[in-house]
């Protein structure tokens, strides 16, 4: 994990801290460390992490992807964080991107250290690995969880990690035949403008995750209990997305939340969301409103 403080950061005060969680195939260098400096320049302390068994987290086999570790992998920030010199453990945020967006909806629907909650692009990763990408893929779900039930018996037996992805990163006529605006454009942003060492298409990576996972994304789903969600929601995602649809869903099943908002950034798609100035600048002044207001000091 990265920590950043404020500028002239002094332990002996008390700041507001926010943890952030990283898109699926991601790493703390990215998009959840970008927005984790924006906010601190803000006045928050910050921290990014690797999800287990990701990045420069450890963990075997490499690339596993479970909505259970992601989710702890948050509320373990949260103890961290909380416990970091001269941060207020009253005034804790959480800010979700992409992937990262849904594992933290499941995370605040229980943990109440976290005053308020912001998404950025959700993903609903059970949903998308259960349908397939806007429901697409329905007619194949119980091929593909025979496929994960095959790969677990495989590592249970001592043999070869099956992986989904992996491999050379992908060339322009691939990219151009993907059918998904938000596969397309991530292809780009993982595997070239925005690739890290620790991020990428091998086994070692972020990119690409383990068959077995599908057994425990498959039966999971971002939106469930949602309603359990209380504190101030904030969901944020592009007006082009085509992942919008999962924002919109969570959304209007946030039942739970009285003070939530749905902000729509304009013209943006899914990964645009994640880089383009433009955006990050409009996406940074409505978190700064947001947490201004619902992790400000107690006054009593």
């Amino acid at each position: 994990a990265n920590v950043y403080t404020p500028a002239n950061y002094d332990p002996q005060q008390k700041y507001p801290a926010v943890v952030v969680a990283h898109p699926n195939g991601g790493v703390k260098e990215q998009v959840s460390g970008l927005f984790a400096q924006r906010l601190a320049e803000l006045g928050y302390i910050t921290i990014a992490m690797d999800a287990a068994y990701q990045g420069g987290s450890g963990g075997e086999p490499r690339n596993q992807d479970k909505p259970q570790f992601r989710t702890e992998d948050i509320h373990g920030a949260a103890d961290f964080i909380t416990r970091y010199p001269g941060v207020d453990a009253t005034r804790l945020g959480l800010l979700g991107i992409c992937g990262g967006g849904g594992y933290s909806l499941q995370a605040a629907k229980v943990d109440k250290r976290f005053k308020s909650v912001a998404t950025l692009s959700m993903f609903n990763s059970g949903r998308v690995r259960r349908n397939g990408f806007e429901d697409s893929a329905t007619s194949t779900t119980q091929q593909r969880l025979r496929q994960a039930s095959e790969a677990r018996a495989q590592e249970a037996a001592g043999g070869k990690v099956a992986y989904i992805g992996g491999g050379p990163a992908a060339t322009d006529a691939q990219i151009a035949a993907m059918p998904f605006e938000m596969y397309r454009e991530g292809a780009i942003y993982y595997e070239r403008s925005h690739m890290h060492p620790n991020s990428g298409a091998s086994p070692n990576s972020g990119g690409t995750y383990t068959v077995s996972s599908l057994l425990d994304l498959m039966r999971w789903d971002a939106t469930d209990q949602i309603e359990l969600i209380d504190q101030p929601l904030l969901m944020m995602a592009g007006s082009k997305a085509d992942s919008l649809y999962m924002t919109l869903d969570a959304f209007a099943k946030a039942t739970g939340a009285k003070d939530k908002e749905l902000f729509k950034v304009e013209g943006a798609t899914a990964i645009g969301t994640y880089w383009v100035p433009e955006h990050v600048n409009v996406e940074v002044g409505k978190l700064k409103a947001f947490y201004a207001r619902t992790l400000a000091s107690d006054p009593s």
